[in-house]
């Protein structure tokens, strides 16, 4: 399971794969987590949230990179 990111501060000293694993690990959460809301196991809604921020948190890191 991966944990949500909290702050943008995390990302900043990671190179580009690694943000792409880290990207490809969320969504692959985020994925396992729609199946489970669908059947009703889900138990923390709260965290399709957190995941849902988190990608977004390493999509704007990685455009941040790619301009610099």
């Amino acid at each position: 399971m991966v944990d949500p990111i909290k702050k943008f501060e995390e990302l900043k000293g990671k190179s580009q794969d690694e943000m792409n694993k880290l990207l490809l690990d969320l969504r692959k959460e985020q994925y396992n987590m729609r199946f489970e809301k669908a059947n009703g196991t889900l138990d923390n809604t709260s965290k399709m949230r957190k995941i849902r921020r988190s990608i977004a948190k390493v999509k704007t890191a990685q455009n941040a990179t790619k301009k610099a």
